[in-house]
Order: C-alpha cells, then sequence, then structure tokens
C-alpha cells in the first residue's frame, strides 16, 4: 500500500526546525529568519490588475497560458540576456507555472529514463540545495547524487570531478545560481562547460535562476546566455519566478523556459497533472515581467541590508557578502546548536544549514557548521534580529 521509494527523503528542513525548537520558549519577540519568503512591498497596480480581470476567475486560463504572460515572458528573457531575436518564442518555448517549485518537481518526469548507461540514472544536485531537486529525483526513481559546493570549490560542484561513469548514467543535472544558500554565480565559463558536458552525456541542464534579478553589482549570467552562444536550447531547461524578483510570492507564478522538445513534453505532462495560474494572476505576472522599476527598488532594499549585516557582522562567522540572493549563510561551528540558543536566547528563528544538505559517505555534511538567513524583513527589523544575533553567539 505505501510506495518505499520515498522512505530515505525524511521531513522537509523546516519539519526538521520545528521539531527541533518545539518546547524551547523564545527568549525576546520572535524574529521568523528561517524562510525565504519576502516581505518587501509589491507595487500597488498589481491589486488594480487583479481587479480589472476579476470577471476572469469564472473561466479555466488557456491550456498554454495566456498570450499576453507568455510574451511578456519571451520579451523579458530577450532583453535580460541579449538573446537573438526569437531565439525563445512565446509559442514554442516557454510554459507558465505556478511557482518554480512545481517545475523543478514536474521536469525529470520527461527527462528521466528508466535506464540509462544500463544502470539507474542519476540526477546531480549541489549539496547544499533546495530540496524540491531530492523529491523529484526519487520519484522517478532515479538517484540523487549530492556534489559538494563548499567554501573550497567557491560554494559550486566541481565540474571537473564528475567520473565519466556517472556522467554517462545522469539524467539530470540541477544548478541554482544565484545559489541558494550561498549566493554564489555560476560565470559564463561554468555554465558554458555544464552545456557542453550536458550535450556530450546527454542530460538536461535543469538552471534554477529564481534569485536571478536579487544581485550586488553585476547581473548574473543565465544558462540562456550560454546556450545562445551555440545557437541551440538542446538540453536546456530555466526557471524563474516572480516570488523573489517582485516580492509576490502568494502570487504563484512562474514559468520554465528551454528545448521546444522538452518544453512540448512537459506541456503535455501538465494538461494531465498541473493547475495553469488563473487568468487574473497570468495578467498580474505579465505587467510585472514588463516593469523593472520595482525590480531596481527592491534590489537596493537588499543591498541596505547586506550594508547593516556587513556593519554588524564585520568579519565573523565566515561573513561575506554573496554575489546573489538575500541570504547570509554563517559559519557557526554548528548549526543545530547556534539554531537552538538564536531561539532560546534572542527569540531568532534560523535554518541549521545541515537540513539544506545530505550526508555522503565518507564525507562530512557540507551544511552543518552553518546557519541560514534570509533577510527579508525590513531595514529595522533586519538590524534588531543582527544585534541580536551578534550578542548571543560567540566569535
Amino acid at each position: 500500500m505505501i510506495n518505499p521509494r520515498f522512505d530515505d527523503l525524511g521531513e522537509s528542513p523546516f519539519e526538521r526546525l520545528n521539531r527541533l525548537i518545539d518546547g524551547i520558549k523564545p527568549g525576546q519577540p520572535p524574529i521568523v529568519m528561517s524562510l525565504g519568503e519576502p516581505q518587501h512591498p509589491y507595487p500597488n497596480w498589481v491589486g488594480e490588475v487583479l481587479d480589472d480581470h476579476r470577471g476572469d476567475y469564472g473561466a479555466y486560463p488557456p491550456l498554454r497560458g495566456s498570450e499576453e504572460f507568455l510574451r511578456a515572458v519571451a520579451d523579458w528573457l530577450t532583453a535580460r540576456y541579449a538573446l537573438p531575436v526569437d531565439f525563445i518564442t512565446w509559442t514554442h518555448h516557454i510554459v507558465p507555472l505556478s511557482g518554480t517549485r512545481e517545475g523543478l518537481y514536474f521536469a525529470p518526469q520527461i527527462i528521466v529514463p528508466r535506464r540509462k548507461a544500463g544502470q539507474q540514472p542519476a540526477v546531480l544536485i549541489p549539496n547544499p540545495f533546495y530540496h524540491a531537486y531530492a523529491g523529484a529525483a526519487v520519484a522517478v526513481g532515479a538517484e540523487p547524487v549530492y556534489l559538494a559546493a563548499t567554501r573550497d570549490n567557491g560554494f559550486m560542484p566541481d565540474l571537473d570531478k564528475l567520473d565519466i561513469a556517472l556522467l554517462n548514467r545522469t539524467a539530470a543535472f540541477y544548478i541554482c545560481s544565484p545559489a541558494n544558500p550561498q549566493g554564489t554565480v555560476a560565470d559564463r565559463a561554468y555554465l558554458d562547460r555544464l552545456i557542453d558536458l550536458a550535450r556530450r552525456h546527454d542530460f538536461v541542464v535543469l538552471s534554477d535562476e529564481c534569485y536571478s534579478e536579487i544581485f550586488a553589482v553585476d547581473p548574473p549570467p543565465g544558462i540562456l546566455e550560454a546556450a545562445a552562444a551555440t545557437g541551440s536550447l538542446a538540453n536546456v531547461f530555466v526557471f524563474n519566478s516572480l516570488s523573489k524578483r517582485s516580492s509576490v510570492p502568494g502570487l504563484r507564478s512562474g514559468f520554465v523556459a528551454g528545448d521546444p522538445d522538452l518544453i512540448a513534453r512537459l506541456r503535455t505532462l501538465r494538461s494531465y497533472g498541473g493547475a495553469l495560474p488563473s487568468i487574473p494572476v497570468m495578467a498580474a505576472a505579465a505587467a510585472l515581467w514588463r516593469d523593472e522599476t520595482h525590480v531596481v527598488e527592491n534590489r537596493a532594499r537588499y543591498a541596505r541590508k547586506f550594508d547593516t549585516a556587513e556593519r554588524i557582522i564585520g568579519n565573523r562567522f565566515g561573513f561575506y557578502r554573496p554575489a546573489g540572493g538575500f541570504f547570509l549563510w554563517l559559519e557557526v561551528g554548528d548549526g543545530e546548536s547556534a539554531t537552538s540558543t538564536l531561539w532560546r536566547e534572542a527569540g531568532l528563528k534560523v535554518l541549521p544549514g545541515g537540513y539544506v544538505a545530505r550526508d555522503v559517505a565518507g564525507e562530512s555534511n557540507p551544511g552543518a557548521p552553518y546557519i541560514r538567513l534570509a533577510l527579508v524583513h525590513d531595514d529595522a527589523t533586519t538590524e534588531e534580529a543582527l544585534t541580536r544575533l551578534s550578542s548571543v553567539l560567540p566569535s
């Protein structure tokens, strides 16, 4: 009656966190920094667009999504990554998603075969990682293979250390840039190398770029830029959403774009088991993809909070200013112990780094010495939280 395939997945990071601090009374009024849920204001006109389309809640959305939404995404991708005209088209290269997690989880179902190179197929995952990647790999009967992303390798899996035998049975490779949680950005050379490996060994790159518009200095390159340099979208999927870019996680609107043959297959699969965003949501999302003013303002808010973090934390806990994203990845020695202490003494709810990573035979858990903090609150709350942290944790 029970599918044993999922037995090794275990609890989600947030379930584990709640169990860790269960029964511990917070020492100060709680501030939740464990969840990457943006608290910034979003444009007022989002509500107006939704209201303008309120009559459309009475209709199912078009099976492929609204033309308005698809065109907005295609235009944004083309402009953002300086793509050739019609390299990405609204008709053949994009599927709307109810948030990127849906697509990240669904994609392996059309990619991963029963056997590859005569063996159980592998899905390669950076370690630490977003937990949806592991769930997706297990769901299709693949072996999730966790690739250490540590300070020693710049917090990105070392492509040159991948064994040929492993690459030959690899069906999919998840990459997140800017990375969650470390904020590392994969440069063009890395992305070029990854696409080359994907095509030589016949696997698909699943590029999670939902933090692409939150960056410190330079806009991070994307997998589509690297694909455009080859003139082909073969073996490439890119995922993005408005949750982080526009601070509307509750809108649940994202997309996947890339290889047209794979997009067609994903569209068909989704017609069986997915639920498209509503017409009003796609209208609001299209307007957000066409507006950059609020994105620039949003990015400035995060920059101010990293200024605050740099001032309060300084060079403690291995602090560095990430190239992208909105997380602090602080090396505190024992992430679980620090998490319990911060909740008990400071009322800060953070996430142990080991909960977003996996133990691998012969290796230590790369997240175990860390805690992850999401800088998603207003300036005053962020300053208060970091001041508490600095006063409670030993240097």
